[in-house]
């Protein structure tokens, strides 16, 4: 069971249709057993969803990712998971999910289990010939092969990401900071310069950094350096602290777009875990236990009640509160099954009101 603790949907088996008479010969009126009737498929209802034909409803909705001159749908599908709980079988079936509601931005990491996330989405991509219909960031400096931000390490990481991802371009390559703390911020914009120019990357985000970093990175930018342009932070009902203050007035001043990441807490803001009981002796176990406190219950309950005032899921009422916030333009989510998607896509149609946003803010202080 995912983090959400929804499971995905089992589809019905198709129904055999019954042999037609043969030419020539009169219907006869017969007794057949129950056994050896064959099934009976069962007509359309009237009432039953209508099928989207043509492209997905939500193709048409792109927002602009800052100044990396892309559009992008206005959640990103992360792929943390994917080579780690969840398979390649399992991941494709998400890809295609999301793909086919309209989603077309992918997030992950070299260091997510090792690459495998990266090499997952591309075996994806090549398979249904998607690149030029998908944008995709990349998180680059914690894998163990070539770590960090240094001139060498960068090229190597790139490189690599870009073997795995089976693609001559990654559209917005994430430094993260928190992997390297003595290479230069110049240095590592060097390179990436030389990444920019070979076409190998569109544009640049960062994940680590602070605000005076930001700074400095556009100062460094006025001299002809590329500039950072999107913003990968860790963000959620629960989690302000990190984004709120210098690095949000920072990231506005500057037009930086703001994806950020952990949306639904570990998972705890999809509201499908509420006791600490429930609980495995695990690293997501822990994760999910930290939240388990008085102002993550007050959370939830306020997340349930507009919830069920907007007709969406606790975890669509995660994603409509980032996508309120000034300067976030799609948070990041991963998920382990199809349902999560139906669920998580629900959230960028929502609008919530003054008095749900303050009473979300009151609940989580």
């Amino acid at each position: 069971m995912g983090f959400f603790g929804v499971g995905a949907t089992a589809s019905s088996g198709s129904a055999n249709p019954s042999a037609p008479l043969t030419a020539g010969t009169a219907p006869v009126a017969t007794v057949v057993s129950a056994v050896d009737t064959a099934p009976v498929a069962t007509p359309t209802h009237p009432s039953s969803p209508i099928p989207v034909q043509g492209l997905p409803l939500g193709a048409a909705v792109r927002v602009p990712l800052g100044e990396t001159g892309v559009t992008v749908f206005p959640l990103i599908l992360g792929g943390a998971e994917f080579g780690w709980h969840v398979d390649l079988a399992a991941a494709h079936r998400i890809l295609d999910a999301y793909r086919d509601r309209g989603g077309n931005a992918l997030n992950t990491s070299d260091g997510y289990s090792a690459g495998r996330s990266e090499h997952i989405i591309g075996e994806w991509i090549t398979r249904r010939g998607a690149r030029d219909d998908v944008v995709i960031g990349v998180r680059v400096g914690t894998n163990p092969d070539h770590p960090g931000l240094g001139p060498v390490n960068l090229i190597r990481a790139v490189e690599a990401s870009l073997t795995r991802l089976q693609t001559d371009r990654i559209d917005v390559l994430y430094l993260d900071a928190t992997s390297d703390g003595q290479t230069t911020l110049e240095d590592t914009l060097a390179t990436a310069e030389w990444l920019v120019e070979a076409g190998k990357v569109r544009a640049l985000g960062a994940f680590g950094y602070s605000a005076s970093q930001l700074v400095e990175a556009r100062i460094l930018a006025s001299a002809g350096y590329p500039r950072i342009s999107a913003l990968d932070v860790h963000h959620n009902l629960l989690r302000r602290e990190e984004f709120d203050g210098d690095l949000r007035l920072v990231a506005g001043a500057q037009n930086i777009a703001v994806t950020p990441s952990q949306a639904l807490e570990h998972g705890y803001l999809a509201g499908a875990h509420r006791s600490r009981a429930d609980m495995a002796d695990s690293v997501r176990g822990s994760q999910l236990a930290a939240a388990m406190n008085r102002r993550g219950t007050r959370t939830l309950r306020a997340m349930d009640k507009i919830g069920a005032e907007l007709s969406i899921p606790t975890s669509a009422v995660a994603i409509a509160w980032l996508l309120a916030q000034r300067t976030v333009v799609a948070p990041i989510v991963n998920v382990y099954a199809e349902s999560h998607v139906d669920e998580l896509m629900q959230g960028v149609g929502a609008k919530l009101s003054r008095a749900q946003l303050a009473e979300l803010a009151k609940a989580s202080q």
